[in-house]
């Protein structure tokens, strides 16, 4: 029993100088890791003191981390936009990457823990099973994440060739977004080659048939290369898979039109008339096809339609309303136009289209009190109003302030039968 006690305590007595050395050693103070002090100073933004801490990492460590060293000065460059600098320094991370020799970290064991150890049963020791060592599958990951960067510092310097190589560089983290496609297609359009473009975005319509935009971006690429048809084409598959908006749908007409296909643009501009009834662009787009067509009465109706959500066409379907004849109805929306002098001229021609010559010269204080008179055109008007209703010689006052040559040639005519009129009543009967 003595014995068993006597080993025991020698037991305890090693077992409390190993802790007081752990703990001393624990004490004491540790190294400066200066790498992982200046990634803290990147994500609080302080790019001087973090580039201070790269320096001093570079004097004292011997065994100096330069993939790391490279990856967070090329960080710091990309954050406050020097991206040429960025490069350099992403690609001498890359170099640092591929030459770095990666160390498994020791294996950590978990021991279940005992309150007693004296005549208690033997330790159990639990092990985590710490998943196998693959130093190439980090440094993989590693370097996908540089190349990424490199692709998107590359674009941003108008480098797009190297944009596109070093998003193949990236393997399949590379081709596992649409938005990467369209980016290489969009890197081949500025560079020049269209082809490589087109067949980028068909690649990955292939590789993501659920991603709309690629379509899209075709038939706006097809439009650009005067390729109708096959835009046509693009933008009828993008119309049956997508929810096209209102733009959308007049970009395809104005295509179909580009294409000389008025009757197809006619029947997608109907179909957004009826998917999106407030929307006013459609509506007055619609309208200026059937105005070409000569269904003046339709295109007015369909301005009027517009101006319910977008009152600035308040004054175009006035006026159109105007032409066909439909003056009362013309001069119930000019009536709602919230520009007085626009307000006024529409109202001056549809006088004049109804020979009410008299109503214009009412406008006479309207037309002095927003300077409109100084527009030799309303002068005119004004002048011909006077003249038709008789009263010559305020139409003279009017037709002598007018100093447009096109105006005053035709002002001088009027004068003429105005001299006419004064000498010979029954001339101008």
């Amino acid at each position: 029993m003595k014995n068993i006690l006597k080993i025991s305590l020698i037991h305890i007595s090693i077992y409390v100088g190993i802790s007081a050395f752990v703990e001393a050693k624990q004490n004491t103070i540790p190294e400066v890791d200066h790498l992982a002090l200046a990634s803290m100073m990147v994500y609080d933004g302080k790019f001087a003191k973090a580039n201070a801490e790269l320096e001093e990492a570079r004097k004292v460590d011997t065994d100096l981390d330069m993939s790391k060293y490279y990856t967070i000065k090329g960080v710091i460059a990309m954050r406050q936009e020097k991206h040429t600098q960025a490069i350099g320094y992403l690609k001498k991370a890359v170099a640092a990457t591929k030459a770095k020799v990666y160390r498994a970290p020791e294996s950590a064991k978990v021991k279940r823990k005992h309150l007693f150890s004296i005549g208690s049963e033997p330790e159990r020791r639990v092990e985590t099973k710490i998943p196998a060592f693959d130093a190439e599958k980090i440094r993989r990951e590693q370097l996908q994440k540089l190349y990424s960067n490199l692709s998107q510092e590359s674009y941003k310097v108008k480098n797009y060739m190297d944009t596109i190589k070093y998003l193949d560089l990236q393997g399949a983290a590379g081709r596992d977004q649409a938005a990467e496609y369209m980016l290489r297609a969009d890197c081949y359009w500025k560079s020049g080659n269209k082809d490589a473009a087109v067949a980028s975005l068909s690649k990955g319509a292939g590789a993501f048939p659920e991603d709309q935009s690629l379509l899209k971006q075709k038939f706006y690429y097809f439009t650009e290369l005067g390729l109708y048809q096959e835009a046509i084409t693009s933008a009828k598959a993008y119309m049956k898979r997508a929810k096209p908006n209102a733009k959308e749908y007049m970009a395809l007409a104005q295509m179909l039109l580009a294409g000389g296909q008025r009757v197809e643009a006619l029947k997608v501009l109907e179909e957004a008339k009826m998917r999106f009834p407030t929307h006013a662009k459609v509506a007055m787009l619609l309208g200026h096809l059937y105005m070409k067509k000569g269904m003046e009465y339709t295109t007015a109706n369909l301005f009027e339609q517009g101006s319910y959500y977008e009152h600035k066409y308040v004054k175009e379907a006035a006026e159109l309303y105007r032409r066909v004849g439909l003056i009362p109805h013309a001069l119930y929306l000019n009536s709602q136009i919230s520009d007085k002098t626009e307000k006024l001229k529409q109202k001056i021609a549809i006088y004049v289209d109804r020979q009410e010559y008299e109503k214009i010269i009412g406008l006479i204080d309207a037309l002095k009190r927003y300077k409109m008179l100084d527009d030799d055109r309303i002068r005119y008007a004004l002048a011909y109003a006077y003249y038709m209703a008789k009263d010559y010689e305020e139409a003279e006052v009017q037709l002598k302030k007018i100093t447009d040559n096109e105006l005053f040639s035709k002002a001088t005519i009027i004068r003429k039968n105005i001299e006419k009129c004064q000498e010979n009543n029954m001339e101008c009967i």
